[in-house]
């Protein structure tokens, strides 16, 4: 039984059945196809404002391009210190972004301490062109601990972007789980809210391959497309990726699938919480609890896929997907209860 990703759950089937119906026939490439026109229009609907969407097929892309578009080789990127741009992306944005420099900012259960980064932002420029120039905040929502940063929070952010005239960006590998989190509207969750830029993801949660990034700010779309060709992401039969990603957001598909695996995560919260310690809050699909190194031996010998946090041998990650069954959890909660 596998909690370790939901980038190793199944293809949901309504989207795979998409990508069967766009394998029909001939369509225009490089992104003129009817899927990629469709799949504008959806995301314009559904964010109630103009939108250029790119779809790509990584989140590192998608997070990349947009750090190219809005931070200069000569620029500072502010984020979480274990955010994916940070951590888990072997200097995609740095190169992506001809070298601007990311700076990470502490703060507790994933997400940016507004203090910290305040005090960092009202001490830069001490150095004048000695130093890198502020230029991109970036969050991750749901945070790689699996929290979700509230509406006042992202506001607080919004200010600091405001006062210090930089752009907001917004990693959205889990952005569906954070939304029904929330209970708010897309565009409560980025545009409204000050986001210039989102890496929309759908790959976690039952794409295939299929991930974009959208732009709220016209300020930077006018290298958008030749920053996404340079760097070899302007697939020529695009219709395989935006079919997916019609299909994803089509009779709100991407909302029930992530509606699910944040309730498998809370059932397994709440039948656990009086007997596991928990690492942070559970507000989304991703669960981190401390066992025993031995409980942690035991749920791995009956078939339990999961991972070991690093740097620990006992924080473990569980990560509830679309795709994950009541059983399961069931069978989990009582392996772990016995």
């Amino acid at each position: 039984m596998n909690f370790r990703s939901d980038n190793e759950a199944p293809v949901n089937d309504q989207i795979m059945q998409a990508l069967v119906e766009a394998n029909q026939g001939f369509e225009e490439s490089y992104g003129y196809d009817r899927f990629s026109v469709q799949f504008k229009s959806q995301c314009e609907a559904l964010f109630e404002c103009w939108v250029e969407a790119l779809p790509l097929t990584t989140g590192t892309a998608a997070n990349s391009i947009a750090m190219a578009l809005a931070c200069p080789p000569y620029g500072a990127i502010y984020c979480h210190e274990g955010a994916h741009i940070n951590a888990d992306e072997c200097g995609a944005p740095e190169m992506f972004t001809g070298g601007a420099k990311l700076i990470p900012i502490q703060g507790d259960h994933g997400k940016i301490c507004i203090h910290a980064l305040t005090e960092k932002l009202a001490h830069s420029g001490v150095h004048g062109e000695h130093e890198v120039m502020p230029a991109v905040i970036s969050l991750t929502q749901c945070t790689e601990a699996g929290t979700v940063y509230s509406l006042e929070e992202l506001k607080a952010l919004k200010a600091l972007k405001e006062q210090y005239g930089l752009a907001l960006h917004m990693d959205g590998a889990r952005f569906a789980n954070a939304l029904v989190s929330l209970g708010c509207s897309p565009a409560e969750l980025t545009w409204q809210t000050g986001v210039d830029m989102l890496s929309f993801g759908a790959t976690k949660n039952g794409a295939m391959m299929a991930e974009s990034l959208l732009l709220f700010n016209p300020k930077y779309k006018n290298q958008i497309l030749r920053q996404r060709k340079r760097s070899g992401h302007l697939i020529s039969k695009m219709r395989y990726v935006s079919s997916q990603l019609c299909a994803y957001l089509t009779g709100g598909l991407w909302l029930s699938l992530a509606q699910h695996a944040n309730q498998q995560a809370q059932t397994f919260f709440q039948a656990c919480q009086n007997q596991v310690e928990f690492i942070h809050p559970v507000e989304a699909n991703e669960v981190f609890c401390r066992l025993s190194v031995d409980k942690i031996a035991a749920l791995k010998q009956e078939g339990f896929e999961f991972h070991v946090w690093p740097g620990s041998q006992d924080i473990i990650r569980l990560v509830f997907s679309h795709a994950t069954t009541a059983d399961s959890v069931k069978q989990l909660i009582q392996a772990i209860k016995e």
